[in-house]
């Protein structure tokens, strides 16, 4: 059923605990500072969290509109006595760290701090499936799972940090909210910043509508891509750009007819194309097809917006070097789900 566009006040589903022991882990050890304040009280029982793949940008909305998409990485984290021990499987399983320098884990000790205190230690589990330094929201998702996940983990968690903080905090640590918004409310968002903070609203994009995916084999780091953009832009490229931003709100969610024209943009992918030729002439190869594609994100995969009944024709239309996938947009957003049996 179709939900209305609406602030960010959503909270994910909700998930009924058990009745469990409570781990209590003061934050101070002596006996005058344990009365000044307390520390926060954990769960005993692990928690799972998923989150979504994003596509930011969608051509011309940069750093203001994104979409979650349906593939996705899966985080269980416990409190432990001591320590920190981190496994991976899946994507980034022989590259990422597994130590406090991982991005998740960075995430987790932030919130943590925000909730009152850290845990004596941390047993975290990370399945992998969003391609890393591929413009699918990687890192977004890593900061989103950590986030969410010790506000989980955290009894009363959710009073301490409520929704609207979660996108401030995910914004604060990522750097600008477009993906962030994305992986946190699900579904299509535009995201801003009013006086310092960030805010988005979301919306359900048409059910005809399919996302393909055109993932190429190298990644492209961000900070690559954000590199090649000019610190000043053509005034009517800047004025082409608005209208088709605000063009792609009507388009993606009533009006799909209009994707073609609603996904130019003139600000940052040509720009870009030293970094990623192969990707810019994929998407000129297919809106010169009518296709409606653009570079997800900072690149290099590719985003088609297909109509459902050509979106398997065109996931074939990219030829050698590509993993084309055809997905699902995604409704939930990051979620607490149950353990697994």
């Amino acid at each position: 059923m179709s939900l209305p566009s609406r602030c960010f006040h959503r909270r994910g589903p909700r998930v009924f605990l058990p009745l469990e022991p409570i781990v209590y882990i003061p934050q101070f050890r002596t006996k005058e500072s344990r009365r000044a304040m307390a520390g926060p009280a954990f769960r005993a029982a692990a928690v799972r969290v998923r989150v979504p793949a994003t596509s930011a940008n969608l051509g011309p909305g940069f750093d203001a509109l994104g979409l979650s998409l349906g593939l996705y990485d899966d985080v269980v984290v416990r409190v432990a006595d001591s320590g920190l021990h981190i496994d991976i499987a899946g994507e980034g399983a022989s590259t990422l760290p597994r130590d406090e320098n991982h991005l998740l884990v960075r995430a987790l000790r932030t919130a943590f701090d925000l909730l009152g205190g850290q845990p004596r230690g941390l047993e975290v589990v990370c399945a992998n499936r969003i391609p890393h330094g591929r413009g699918l929201g990687s890192s977004s998702a890593a900061i989103c799972a950590g986030i969410v996940a010790a506000r989980a983990v955290t009894i009363g968690g959710d009073a301490k940090l409520d929704d609207v903080a979660l996108l401030e905090l995910a914004t604060e640590i990522e750097g600008h909210p477009d993906n962030v918004a994305a992986c946190l409310l699900g579904g299509f968002t535009l995201a801003w910043t009013e006086s310092g903070a960030a805010r988005a609203i979301r919306m359900d994009p048409a059910d005809s509508v399919v996302p393909v995916v055109f993932v190429p084999s190298k990644p492209v780091l961000t900070e690559t891509a954000r590199g090649l953009l000019p610190r000043t832009v053509p005034h009517v490229d800047a004025a082409a750009n608005a209208g088709r931003a605000a063009l792609l709100v009507e388009a993606l969610t009533r009006r799909p007819e209009l994707l073609l024209p609603a996904t130019e943009d003139r600000l940052h992918q040509e720009y870009r194309a030293p970094a990623m030729p192969q990707s810019v002439d994929l998407v000129n190869r297919l809106r010169a097809d009518g296709v409606p594609a653009v570079i997800s994100g900072a690149g290099p995969t590719v985003l088609a917006l297909a109509e459902d009944s050509a979106a398997d024709k065109v996931a074939r239309l990219a030829g050698e070097g590509w993993a084309a996938n055809r997905l699902a947009f995604d409704a939930a957003g990051a979620s607490v789900l149950p353990l697994a049996p």
